[in-house]
């Protein structure tokens, strides 16, 4: 398995490691539980330098870059983030990603671990001469500082004010004789930043953090429950090739006013999709996991794609697939959990409605 740039940091906190991506990461610390509370109430640090970061730039950037997404770039504004979907022909989900417009004509893509090599080959292959394409991953080291403290804390371990930041707004900040770029932009639903650094400083700036009191550090199990409270969607589990990205947003991060790779399918799909993405509310703690059966007046209607307690609300929420009829708000529906059906209702996302990733 790969290790990113802290792999000794996470050994050394006595971390439990285990494979994500073809990463070996830090799945917890002092449990998933405290560390879901802490970045809820405090904040949390998370290594996420398995992630992905490609720099498309040139003249002909945009118009490649319109092509490759489903999201609108060219309204893009220097210094905005946008995430969007990167199809095969098919219509098919090749990765969900941000994009990054940091100059007239440069961009960057944040991508997923498992698909990077993947991405990388479709994007290059799909550029136009004139359009420049560099893997900035071996060298940029990617940081998220989570929860409602994590301006307080950055502010005063750094010794400075922050850029005035709206939602999905990003910035180049000079810090610890490093220049870095900051996003408000994360995972959890909380007040937080993603900060992009050079690898060789990762450490430095990861050990500074954590010396801050409100600061812990945070695994990708913790990452994955705060992120399902939010409804956000994870890839392989809610979005594959197996499917466009139809289902799981309903349209939405799609500009269909544009012509872009797999289009016809998307469109098809909009006018008479086959299944849609619901939100399900358990009214117990039994939890349910990926694939479990979906029913609806007694017969297989779907399947379940991500599922888990809920620590924020106490009760297990859950992810589905299922056909179109069975998706209004307010239905029950059932699923089958080691065997035995559970009751489950139909809501509206998120499941977690107090986050404060939106305030400003």
């Amino acid at each position: 398995m790969k290790k990113t740039t802290l792999h000794a940091q996470h050994i050394e906190l006595g971390a439990r490691m285990g494979e994500f991506g073809g990463w070996d990461m830090p799945i917890q610390y002092a449990g998933i539980l405290q560390e879901h509370e802490h970045t809820r109430t405090k904040t949390s640090i998370f290594d996420i330098c398995h992630m992905g970061e490609f720099e498309l730039s040139g003249t002909t950037a945009l118009k490649d870059l319109e092509k490759l997404l489903t999201c609108n770039v060219q309204s893009l504004e220097i210094g905005q983030v946008r995430y969007g979907f990167m199809l095969n022909d098919d219509g098919g989900t090749i990765d969900d990603l941000t994009c990054y417009r940091l100059g007239s004509d440069r961009y960057m893509l944040v991508v997923n671990a498992g698909t990077a090599e993947k991405d990388a080959e479709w994007i290059k292959n799909g550029i136009s001469p004139g359009t420049q394409f560099v893997d900035l991953s071996p060298s940029m080291a990617k940081l998220d500082i989570q929860g409602p403290k994590s301006r307080e804390i950055l502010e005063n371990i750094f010794g400075g004010k922050l850029p005035d930041l709206g939602y999905f707004r990003c910035a180049e900040f000079p810090v610890l004789e490093t220049s870095c770029l900051l996003s408000r932009t994360g995972y959890t639903g909380e007040w937080g930043y993603e900060i992009y650094l050079p690898v060789e400083t990762a450490a430095l700036f990861w050990d500074r953090i954590l010396e801050h009191d409100l600061c812990e550090p945070g695994g990708l199990g913790a990452r994955d429950t705060l992120r399902l409270e939010m409804g956000y969607s994870l890839y392989g589990h809610e979005l594959s090739e197996a499917r466009t990205p139809v289902a799981t947003s309903r349209g939405a991060f799609i500009d269909m006013k544009k012509d872009f790779i797999g289009k016809q399918n998307v469109a098809a799909d909009l006018d008479d999709p086959e299944e849609l993405l619901v939100a399900l509310k358990f009214g117990s703690k039994r939890a349910a996991r990926a694939h479990d059966k979906v029913y609806g007046d007694g017969i297989e209607i779907g399947e379940v794609t991500s599922g888990s307690l809920a620590p924020s609300l106490g009760i297990a929420v859950a992810m589905a697939f299922v056909e179109p009829e069975f998706a209004e708000l307010g239905r029950e529906l059932q699923v089958e959990i080691r065997g035995k059906p559970f009751p489950a209702e139909v809501v509206d996302l998120p499941f977690y409605k107090d986050g404060t990733a939106r305030e400003i």
